[in-house]
């Protein structure tokens, strides 16, 4: 990212090389901070961001969790995301809040620190790109459940999304396959998953996982277009022998998988439910359908 590129610092538009924090800020030490990342698209009427309204809403959901007294309103963040995207002349891009506690003291409790919040933009292509990509079940399970909010973007989570993404990598993959607790499927290292097996679309039940914004998307558009989807427990054995899978994520969009442990699913290239689900995505991120019309928030 350009050192000169403008971001929205407790209140203030300034550059990103002008922006500074301690070294001593609670959140560095620990881990106490939250994020969303959203997405804006170009459409016909100008940049549009999508679900604007649910990011925000989780992102405020998330500072609570860590016990994050929000300094701005739900409004005045969504404002200054429009301004950071208008600054930065981002027509199609990734946008990062950040929320997180500042200096008084390294203690535990971050009661007295004070709450910094920052919003970045820059133009971003898919995550994991767009051809089906080669992946491994980790052997680092997600967080339990009850050891945390599972279902809150909290900084500190991404420390165990960290350690399966490098193992994935170190074994020449693009991403990890991580599992829950009780060694059923859960999520990506920041994605959800989906699998296609005889026509039909399984996903993760909530619990054990972050219920994405995109995986919900999907899960509308596949009911709304006829396809049937089930939330459940997925085995290993079940994502081994699917016809079709893929991750869901902001960053990723819709990645088709097309190789897990070795093994190839389906045929090994974008599967046709996948192909399906992922166009309708495509057109109603970018104002091409009349589907979902409420999901963007035009810029101007």
């Amino acid at each position: 990212m350009r050192q000169n590129t403008h971001i929205w610092f407790n209140g203030k538009i300034c550059t990103l090389n002008n922006a500074q924090i301690s070294v001593l800020s609670h959140s560095l030490h620990y881990g106490t901070g939250v994020f969303e990342g959203i997405r804006c698209y170009k459409t016909t009427n100008g940049s549009a961001i999508f679900r604007l309204d649910d990011h925000i809403d989780r992102l405020f959901y998330s500072a609570s969790c860590v016990r994050i007294k929000m300094p701005y309103t739900k409004k005045q963040f969504k404002d200054a995301i429009k301004t950071v995207i208008l600054k930065n002349k981002i027509t199609d891009g990734y946008i990062r809040p950040i929320i997180f506690y500042g200096t008084k003291h390294l203690s535990i409790n971050p009661e007295g620190c004070r709450v910094n919040c920052v919003i970045a933009a820059w133009p971003w292509k898919a995550y994991l790109g767009t051809k089906p990509i080669k992946t491994i079940i980790s052997s680092f399970r997600r967080i339990h459940p009850q050891s945390t909010y599972i279902d809150a973007k909290i900084c500190g989570h991404y420390v165990n999304s960290m350690l399966a993404t490098l193992q994935a990598r170190e074994a020449g993959c693009s991403e990890a396959i991580m599992l829950d607790y009780k060694g059923y499927v859960a999520e990506g290292s920041g994605e959800n998953i989906f699998i296609v097996k005889k026509g039909q679309l399984y996903t993760p039940s909530a619990g054990n996982i972050l219920r994405g914004i995109t995986r919900a998307s999907i899960l509308e558009i596949a009911q709304k277009i006829g396809i049937k989807c089930i939330e459940k427990k997925i085995t290993v054995k079940e994502l081994l022998t699917a016809n079709e899978a893929f991750f869901t994520g902001t960053a990723a969009e819709i990645a088709p998988i097309g190789i897990i442990n070795g093994k190839t699913i389906g045929n090994g290239e974008t599967g046709p439910i996948t192909k399906l689900l992922a166009g309708h995505y495509k057109k109603i991120v970018h104002g091409q359908s009349k589907t979902f019309p409420h999901w963007l928030t035009q810029i101007q």
